[in-house]
């Protein structure tokens, strides 16, 4: 909506029964102007109500969020080829197809001679082939003096951590590999597996390119989002993704980075990338990249890469240059014009119990107050001047909150400070007092960008 309003475009949001109190919501009811801007739809996955909304309010672009639609290229395509076509706000729908797919994303990534995690990069069908392989990916970690080698059995058509399993010795291997098949045809149809070595110790890295549909390609530097919950949700992200102040590294960070962002932007290259984007990656402790996959979305933790980064001296708005390249515009700028300096950190405010697996808390929420400062934002649809209700139907996230500054330890000494400033009140059905994962966001500070 903000960047929306920053580029003069007028806009119509969508909500679901269980958002109404939400406060993208409330400031288009509370708008000055007649136009109607909200309008509820039975589901934030059901294509056929939002594009009659779109229809009904003569959008002409639309903007799938940061999940749901937004990686899935059937509604890319349908957006796009429908009878009263509209611009999709991303890449064109077949590089989400092409790189929303793991499996050719690592196969073109190979060809490229991008690092991938050793493996298979296709589906594997026969059982003495694949222990061929897992025997060999073994073997190598034997020889790379690792401890505790395993490999990992995936189901080729899954997704969302569904059809894994560990195998730590060879003779254990066909029983395994059977499970998984079977599992794999029973849930997907397809009894394709994948068989990758197992990474325990690593960091995970982002970077952050913007594209347009001109050929041309930026990047905005990279993220560590390292410090995930027990379902790999990330909780801290930081930015640059290595920071000498904060451990002492086994390679040489720089070079690291500069690397991953190298490949990323060959990636990029090769598939005509023509939008906002995300390469993940995870780097070992003795600095090897792995390229994990592609988001081709924009992400929640975007700003933290811009608040570290600055075109004609000011912070980019990503969401604004999304929307912006991908109705055709220009970029207006190159690399050359990108300063990065400083450091930032992301905190993900969530109602949860960080002691029992990160168990979310439902309830209502009486009172939400965070500090005002210039070294940090917030994000947030959770009002701060009346009681809000935690709908059950979505994970309980309350905010985003950013701060940054000229250096990490200064990012990390303010975050302290605004964590302790954050005043959330609030009780449930039984009423129990709330729960959130401020304390685990304090304590895991001094965690950032360290192995």
């Amino acid at each position: 909506m903000e960047a929306c309003k920053d580029l003069g475009l007028d806009y119509t949001v969508i909500y679901t029964a269980a958002d109404e109190e939400s406060e993208h919501v409330r400031r288009c009811l509370d708008s000055q102007s007649n136009v109607r801007r909200a309008w509820r739809v039975s589901a934030y996955t059901d294509p056929n109500d939002i594009l009659s909304v779109a229809d009904h309010t003569k959008c002409t672009a639309i903007h799938p969020g940061y999940g749901f639609f937004s990686e899935d290229f059937r509604f890319a395509r349908r957006v796009t080829i429908r009878n009263r076509p509209l611009t999709f706000i991303g890449p064109k729908w077949e590089v989400v197809k092409d790189l929303g797919d793991k499996i050719n994303t690592k196969r073109v990534a190979n060809r490229l001679g991008i690092p991938t995690i050793p493996g298979t990069d296709g589906p594997i069908y026969n059982e003495m082939e694949a222990e061929d392989i897992a025997l060999h990916l073994l073997e190598i970690q034997d020889g790379q003096k690792i401890k505790n080698p395993s490999i990992l059995v995936k189901a080729a058509a899954g997704g969302g951590g569904m059809g894994i399993e560990e195998v730590y010795q060879i003779e254990h291997f066909r029983r395994i590999y059977r499970q998984v098949q079977n599992y794999a045809k029973r849930q997907f149809g397809d009894g394709g597996v994948l068989i990758e070595q197992r990474i325990r110790d690593f960091n995970h890295l982002e970077v952050q390119l913007v594209c347009s549909r001109h050929g041309e390609r930026v990047h905005f530097g990279t993220r560590n989002c390292t410090i995930q919950s027990t379902g790999r949700q990330k909780r801290l992200e930081a930015a640059p993704g290595f920071d000498n102040s904060c451990f002492s590294y086994d390679f040489n960070g720089q070079e690291v980075l500069d690397k991953v962002v190298e490949y990323s932007l060959k990636l990029a290259a090769h598939v005509r990338y023509d939008n906002v984007g995300t390469w993940e990656w995870i780097v070992t402790r003795d600095g090897q990249p792995y390229l994990l996959e592609v988001n081709t979305r924009i992400q929640v933790e975007n700003d933290v890469s811009a608040r570290v980064s600055y075109i004609n001296n000011k912070h980019p708005n990503l969401i604004r240059e999304q929307i912006r390249l991908a109705l055709g515009d220009k970029m207006g700028y190159s690399q050359k014009d990108i300063v990065s300096r400083g450091a930032s950190i992301e905190f993900r405010i969530v109602a949860e119990d960080t002691a029992r697996g990160f168990a979310p808390w439902i309830g209502t929420i009486s009172k939400f107050s965070y500090p005002q400062h210039d070294w940090s934002a917030v994000y947030s649809h959770v009002p701060t001047d009346r009681s809000y209700a935690i709908p059950s139907e979505y994970d309980p996230n309350l905010a985003l909150a950013l701060v940054w500054g000229d250096t990490m330890e200064e990012a990390k000494e303010r975050g302290r400070k605004f964590l302790a400033e954050v005043a959330i009140e609030g009780s449930n059905a039984a009423g129990g007092q709330i729960m959130t994962n401020l304390p685990y966001l304090q304590e895991n500070i001094a965690r950032l960008l360290t192995f």
